[in-house]
């Protein structure tokens, strides 16, 4: 046992002394306990951000700056020499001599300018630029050039070197630098931009944040797993921001006055110019947004900025994509169905049980997911033959199939290492990896051994040539014992349980357990959501009791030891990627790089440091996971991937949901502006965990907060291990709930489909803030408690405890607009600007349709493949101009190239809808009815194509002006959209 208490010691894992502190469990596949690594032995140095050290050297105040020689013009912009202007300031690392400048004007609507070190050594891993191959760059369209730019650059050397953007139509000037200094060393960069009075920005993730970050806010991009801390750096790195500027335009002179959008009136006209910036680099990075400037610091790489001129939000969104990152991969028709997951579903049985249950209930089920509970002792790719075994899980995975549902299952990024001296340890997709020699390595070479969930672990090297085929190889054979439908990607930072390569050396006490599991001794979850002690005051009570006796008993047994560590002193010509001198404030415990993650020093097969590319482990894991389904369905499916660390371009790949979020009602606010941030990202796919992830629901937020998932486009309830059940059929009211609002959300399929397919094909967004949507009303900019699902669905929940009513704008009334309520179809009546109180008692969301829209709907049912195979119906809104239009996409729904599709559009104009179709595909339902809104006189006849609509089939409410027309299956046996029909009243 001497031998043993060295190791651990050695390894950081546990106390001398075995006590209360220190989890013991027994494996079932050891003879000896399994000890739990402790979360002291995550513990990283205890750093001081610069942003929050006084001490900390201003780089603006001591670096000397550049100066431009030697410019260079062509048509398509200009290139300039830069050297310091002084002596070198070496502020947080070495500065570079000489730069070189490249101002590029790619298209009328794109503009690149990059400053990068004019000599790099390729043989000098001290100097990373981010490759082309993960992140490509966007590239110069033929016809580009100076002179049909949208944009203008002029630039100065006095004081010293800075540059300005200009938008030509209106002057105003985009980016400035004037007033700052260039700083730009190998482990620091730092350049400043002048921002307007009142700036209005989007973006720049991920965070837990309002919409519109706020004026005094320090933004890290680091990926980090960390549950979801407001304002922290979380999951994935998207250096892109929107900037929407109002003006009151002049037509007289055809100036432009800058509004604020604190004093703009709703019912006055304004007009709005939108242009996006995309900083290209995945080192650590922080954005810090001042009153009237926003300043750039990366810890190394390059500046690589390109411009989106816009003008509206939805062209700078367009543009982004389609030039930069790639458009967003088309989903499956299924996957828009609800998903059902939780970390604690222990069997085959308990997973079918859940099935049956949603089915008892009547709530619609599509997908089935497994958390790590599948895992044999958490190896990915091996089931536990206990709990899961194969010939089970295929008996139940082919009767979820038969009914029309779905199965995912976790994979986590890290691999089990077994103990070499132990045979019967062995796990074959290491020995796989290790063959291949595709993990990660420490510098001297050897083996980088980390911990996550089943204890030590090495991690893929995805720059490793063979690295995709190994991921493919191991997700194909897999797959022929466990017909999946798709991969939930987890732990993807990445992430690590111990500070460094914790495991060398230490294999023999393989399988350790990576951490204490919630609800073990010590870790008991007491947490319940805000007015719980209201609503259920006994058992609140006892919980606030039993958080109290285990934080005093934790506070007694835990003993923690940190490490201080003084500031990094920059050594000229050296990089010091573990302590960089510049701190960055990452979320983690002491802003250390390496604390709960790979340490920065891991070195990849091409010799680059993780300190480099740290941030794209998880963007690169999920392409590799992407071309590993195209392998595992022969390129028949679409791919269907949910991703938890993300990079600028994922979404080509896959969706995401919002991490490990809480049960909390504030956590269900920050999950809209998430959305909508995701939105801006390219990543339309997104959800939230329903109910919440970390700590107990209770009824009331569950209530509500299943209703608000139902209007995201991944819509998945999942929770914690040892929290309470929080499966919607759980309490009646939650019950009624999520099939009130289940009921709308799968009548719209077609139209989020829709969505997603113009989303796929042209880059516009599904999820939309008001402001976005409505560009020329300051007073939306602000707004993140409503949202629209394209452009004619609003969404207005209720985001806080104990409360029958909600607040919420009806934008555009002022000036032409008509909302339509969804459960009564009357328009509403609401004041421009004004938040107008709207009754939603428990179980009710609030839902409004524009006006102007026509919504293409098909009924519900308890799986999308049966609502599928549903009669058609149309919901014509028509606006204050008694028109409409709308369209539906249509094809096999799974298809990665379809063979046959189908376009339809809808049109509407006084007394009449049209409907016009194009392409290949048969759809055979027939159209049921359609529904007319704002019909302000009731009609003497209705036909279809000339031929007369029976009387007995046509209703009309004079109170709410709603034309309904039925019995249309027996004029559209062929099909809804099998001809192009007139419907006339």
């Amino acid at each position: 046992m001497v031998g043993l208490t060295h190791l651990l010691a050695k390894a950081w894992l546990l106390p001398l002394v075995y006590g209360a502190s220190q989890s013991v469990i027994y494996s079932t596949s050891a003879a000896r306990p399994q000890f739990t690594i402790p979360a002291s032995a995550e513990t990283g140095a205890q750093l001081i951000a610069n942003i929050d050290d006084p001490q900390a050297v201003n780089a603006q105040s001591v670096c000397p700056g550049y100066k431009a020689s030697n410019v260079q013009r062509s048509s398509r912009g200009f290139t300039a020499d830069l050297n310091l202007a002084g002596e070198p300031c070496n502020a947080y690392g070495t500065d570079v001599d000489s730069l070189t400048l490249t101002v590029e004007y790619q298209d009328s609507d794109r503009l690149n300018i990059q400053i990068l070190p004019t000599y790099i050594d390729a043989s000098n891993a001290s100097w990373y630029l981010l490759s082309e191959s993960i992140v490509p760059r966007p590239q110069a369209s033929l016809n580009a050039s100076v002179s049909q730019s949208d944009f203008q650059v002029s630039w100065s050397n006095e004081p010293s070197f800075n540059f300005k953007v200009i938008r030509k139509a209106t002057g105003d000037v985009l980016f400035d630098t004037e007033g700052s200094v260039l700083v730009y060393e190998d482990q620091f960069i730092e350049f400043v931009t002048a921002l307007p009075e009142e700036y209005n920005l989007y973006g720049l993730g991920e965070h837990i944040t309002q919409l519109r970050l706020l004026r005094d806010a320090t933004l890290t991009m680091w990926a980090s797993d960390d549950g979801t801390p407001i304002d922290g750096n979380i999951y994935g790195q998207h250096p892109f921001y929107l900037d929407t500027r109002y003006f009151k335009a002049n037509e007289k002179n055809g100036t432009y006055t800058p509004v604020k959008s604190s004093e703009a009136n709703a019912s006055q006209e304004y007009v709005s110019y939108s242009h996006g910036v995309f900083l290209r680099n995945s080192h650590g990075l922080e954005v810090l947004l001042r009153s009237q400037n926003l300043t750039w610091r990366t810890l190394g790489g390059g500046i690589d900025l390109t411009f989106y001129s816009g003008p509206t939000q939805a062209d700078v969104t367009k543009q982004y994509q389609l030039s930069t990152v790639g458009l967003p991969t088309m989903q499956a028709y299924h996957t828009l169905g609800f998903h059902q997951c939780r970390w604690g579903y222990t069997n085959w049985s308990e997973l079918a049980d859940v099935v049956s249950t949603f089915e008892k209930f009547e709530i619609p089920l599509e997908y089935i997911w497994s958390d790590i509970d599948y895992m044999l002792e958490y190896r990915n790719f091996e089931n536990d033959p206990n709990r899961f075994s194969y010939s089970e899980g295929e008996e139940f995975l082919s009767q979820l199939h038969d009914s029309g549902r779905h199965y995912v299952p976790i994979v986590d990024a890290a691999i089990y290492i077994p103990d070499p001296n132990n045979a019967s340890d062995a796990y074959e997709t290491y020995s796989r990896g290790a063959a291949e020699d595709i993990f990660l390595k420490n510098p001297d070479g050897s083996l980088y051994i980390g911990a996550v969930w089943p204890g030590y672990t090495v991690f893929p090297d995805w720059h490793h040539p063979k690295a995709v085929d190994y991921w493919t190889n191991e997700l194909v054979i897999w797959s022929k014992k466990v017909a999946f439908d798709g991969i939930w990607c987890d732990m993807n930072e990445v992430s690590s349980f111990c500070i460094g390569s914790c495991g060398s050396g230490n294999l023999s006490l393989n399988p350790v357990s990576g951490t204490t599991l919630p609800g073990a001794p010590g870790n008991i979850i007491f947490d319940y959501p805000e007015a719980f002690n209201i609503t259920n005051a006994t058992e609140a009570a006892s919980a606030s009791a039993g958080a109290a006796s285990q934080a005093a008993a934790t506070a007694t047994t835990t003993s923690t030891s940190v490490s201080y560590l003084s500031r990094t002193e920059p050594t000229p010509g050296v990089r010091n990627v573990e302590y960089p001198p510049y701190v960055i404030n990452n979320v983690q415990d002491g802003h250390d790089l390496s604390a709960h993650a790979v340490t920065p020093n891991a070195t990849h097969a091409d010799g680059v440091q993780e300190y480099d590319v740290h941030s794209l482990f998880g963007h690169q894991e999920l392409n590799a996971t992407y071309q590993a389904l195209l392998e595992v369905w022969s390129g028949q499916r679409r791919p269907f991937i949910i991703g938890r660390s993300t990079f600028a371009g994922s979404g080509k790949w896959a969706g995401h949901w919002g991490g490990d979020n809480y049960s909390k009602w504030w956590s269900m606010y920050f999950s809209i502006s998430q959305a909508l941030s995701f939105s801006l990202f390219g990543i339309p796919m997104f959800g939230s965990d329903s109910c919440g992830f970390t700590g107990n629901t209770d009824e009331e937020l569950c209530n509500r907060w299943m209703q608000l998932s139902a209007f995201f486009p991944f819509y998945r309830n999942h929770n914690e291990l040892s929290t309470i059940p929080q499966e919607p059929y759980r309490w009646a009211s939650v019950i009624d709930a999520t099939k009130s609002a289940m009921k709308i959300r799968y009548a719209i399929l077609p139209y989020f489909y829709t969505l997603f397919d113009l989303a796929h094909t042209t880059g516009s967004i599904v999820l939309r803030a008001l402001a976005w949507e409505f560009p020329n009303d300051p007073t939306l900019a602000a707004i993140d408690t409503q949202f629209l699902v394209g452009p004619s669905i609003m969404v207005i929940p209720v985001l806080e405890p104990l409360v029958d009513t909600v607040k919420g704008v009806f934008p555009g009334v002022g000036h032409g607009e008509v909302w339509y309520d969804w459960y009564t179809q009357t328009a509403v009546d609401a004041k421009p600007g004004v938040n107008t109180t709207i009754s939603a008692p428990l179980g009710h969301i609030p839902v409004y349709v524009r006006g102007g829209s026509i919504l293409p709907m098909q009924e519900p049912a308890l799986t999308t493949r049966d609502a599928r195979k549903t009669p058609w119906a149309l919901l014509a809104a028509l606006g204050s101009n008694e028109t409409a239009a709308g369209q539906v996409y249509i094809d096999d729904g799974q298809s990665i190239y379809p063979s046959a599709t189908l376009h339809v559009d809808f049109t509407a104009s006084r007394s009449r809808v049209q409907a016009s179709a194009r392409g290949t595909w048969k759809e055979r339902n027939p159209l049921a009815n359609v529904t007319v809104l704002g019909v302000d006189a009731q009609p003497s006849a209705v036909t279809l194509n000339g031929q007369e609509v029976s009387s007995e089939s046509v209703s009309y409410n004079s109170t709410s002006q709603v034309l309904f027309v039925g019995g249309l299956q027996n004029l559209t046996r062929g099909g809804a959209w099998a001809e192009n029909w007139v419907l006339e009243w």
